[in-house]
């Protein structure tokens, strides 16, 4: 069955419909990872997004069992040039179609993801509507003029409540703004008491738990749409050591009194490149964010610069001259390098393990 996409700027692409068949409206953003579809669909900072991948072929190792982000995917549609029918791979239990058609997400096939992804770069992000074919341009454009998007996100895809993922090492605090599982999977390899707690806890909530660590989880949307966790930052910093990640470094930047803005398009694939600037070696590394930390910004604050991204100069990691403090823009829990930005999980019990030596404190 033959469906479209329109923008907001009245471009229209029409394409084969698969997954669900209801139509959405979301900010349309390209991906150019060759693989991880299954772990894109299920991230939810993709939340209120429309994702294009740039790679040709999406879903020919299907969909299986162990490589989901997230219980329940909130990506609000999926544009790719061509969905594999048969997939081949011996751990494949779904097509993407199957897996879409069950979550009740729009694709769309057979669509020139190249000519899509050259107007998002040449014209940033945009508004766009997956539909049928009934509907024409200038509704669809008027419909998308009309459309705010959502800018409750987080608030969306955060727990409502907290829970514990045991062990029986540090205790760390993990705050989900939109949690992928890798991280508490990198976590829980690491035997770290884990206490998930929601986006909007407060300072109170984290530190009478008594955390070793606190760790800033990635998630959607815009940092400046979630005040509460810069006040929460603000009051725990010092007090216990801190690893942020994508959104959680956006929003300890903005607690330490930096500023964020939005960027053209994006980084979102798993093949940036990012250098350290103390060593100057070069990490492979996995990203998904529309937001950056804005480096004049940085000039009153306390914060240093620790990785830059080497294909635009953006910042991708600081850390906090006065305290135990430091953050990344992308995901060390991902793989694409496959494993270059891992070591910060390590670096983040090691600081952990430092912070407590200086006190004094002998528990685990």
């Amino acid at each position: 069955m033959k469906r479209q996409l329109i923008l907001e700027d009245g471009t229209r692409f029409v394409g084969e419909a698969f997954g669900s068949e209801r139509q959405t409206v979301g900010e349309v953003v390209f991906n150019t990872g060759m693989t991880g579809y299954q772990e894109i669909l299920t991230d939810p900072s993709y939340c209120g997004q429309i994702v294009t991948m740039t790679y040709p072929l999406i879903g020919n190792y299907g969909v299986n069992r162990d490589d989901f982000e997230s219980i329940a995917p909130h990506v609000f549609g999926f544009i790719v040039k061509e969905a594999c029918a048969s997939p081949s791979n011996w751990r494949s239990e779904l097509t993407i179609d199957e897996y879409l058609r069950m979550k009740n997400i729009p694709g769309l096939a057979g669509v020139d993801t190249r000519k899509l992804t050259r107007i998002i770069r040449q014209y940033g992000t945009l508004k766009g509507m997956i539909c049928d074919m009934d509907v024409s341009v200038s509704e669809a454009v008027a419909h998308l003029k009309e459309t705010e998007l959502a800018r409750d996100q987080v608030k969306r895809v955060s727990t409502k409540s907290p829970y514990a993922s045991p062990g029986r090492g540090h205790r760390v605090v993990l705050i989900d703004f939109g949690m992928k599982h890798g991280i508490l999977r990198e976590l829980n390899k690491r035997h770290c008491d884990v206490i998930v707690l929601p986006y909007n806890a407060t300072a109170e909530d984290v530190l009478q738990l008594h955390p070793d660590g606190v760790m800033l989880s990635n998630g959607p949307g815009d940092p400046k749409d979630v005040p509460e966790a810069i006040d929460m930052i603000q009051n725990i910093l010092g007090h216990v050591p801190l690893f942020g990640i994508c959104l959680g470094h956006q929003l300890f930047a903005l607690a330490c009194g930096a500023n964020t803005e939005k960027m053209k398009f994006g980084h979102r694939g798993s093949n940036h490149p990012v250098k350290h600037i103390k060593t100057g070696k070069v990490a492979i590394t996995s990203q998904n964010h529309g937001y950056t930390v804005t480096e004049q910004s940085l000039v009153h604050t306390r914060l240093e610069v620790t990785h830059i991204a080497l294909n635009d100069g953006t910042i991708e990691g600081l850390r906090h001259k006065d305290v135990p403090a430091f953050t990344v823009q992308y995901h060390p829990e991902a793989s694409p390098g496959p494993e270059d930005a891992n070591h910060l999980f390590d670096d983040f019990i090691a600081m952990i393990e430092q912070f407590k030596k200086e006190r004094g404190v002998v528990h685990a």
